[in-house]
C-alpha cells in the first residue's frame, strides 16, 4: 500500500463545498441517506460551530480529499464521553493510500486528549470496503442493532 502524506487538519468554514461533495460521493454508497446540498451544507455549518465535537478534513495539494466528523455524547454505559464517528469518506482517488487511517487516527488522538472514553461509528452493512477497513484498523463489531425514528415529517 502506498503511505499518501496528506495533511490532517480541524475543517474550517472554507472547506464546507469541498465536504458537501464528500458528503454527496459518500451518501451515493449509502442506501440510508440522501443527497441535499442545503441540508448538508446546514448540518456541517452547525457541527463547526457547535463546540461538541470535531471535523477533521485531509488536503492534499491544496484539496480536501477526505473527512470525518466526531460528535460528543455522555455514555452511561462508559460513565464519561464517547464519540460518535460519522462520515468518514476519502475521494475515490485517494483511497487504499492511508487517508483513512491517518483521520481516524487524528481523530482518536483528539479523542484521548478530551478524555473521551470510546468511539463508536455506524457503517452501512453493504459497504463492504467500508466494514473491511474498519476492521483491519481495529474497530469491533457489536451486538447493537440501528434504530431510528423522525420527530419532523421533513427529515424522513
Amino acid at each position: 500500500m502506498t503511505i499518501l502524506n496528506a495533511t490532517i487538519r480541524p475543517a474550517v468554514l472554507n472547506d464546507v463545498d469541498q465536504m458537501i461533495l464528500l458528503l454527496k460521493s459518500l451518501f451515493e454508497i449509502e442506501e440510508d441517506f440522501i443527497f441535499d446540498y442545503e441540508r448538508q451544507k446546514t448540518g456541517i455549518t452547525m457541527l463547526l460551530n457547535s463546540g461538541r465535537g470535531l471535523i477533521l478534513v485531509a488536503e492534499y495539494h491544496n484539496t480536501v480529499i477526505g473527512m470525518c466528523t466526531g460528535q460528543t455524547v455522555i455514555s452511561t454505559a462508559e460513565g464519561g464521553y464517547s464519540l460518535l464517528v460519522e462520515d468518514v469518506v476519502v475521494t475515490s482517488t485517494y483511497r487504499g493510500q492511508g487517508v483513512g487511517r491517518q483521520l481516524l487516527s487524528t481523530l482518536e488522538n483528539w479523542a484521548q486528549q478530551q478524555n473521551i472514553h470510546r468511539l463508536q461509528l455506524l457503517a452501512d452493512r453493504n459497504n463492504t470496503n467500508a466494514l473491511s477497513f474498519y476492521t483491519t484498523t481495529g474497530w469491533k463489531h457489536t451486538e447493537l442493532v440501528c434504530l431510528r425514528t423522525y420527530t419532523n415529517e421533513k427529515c424522513r
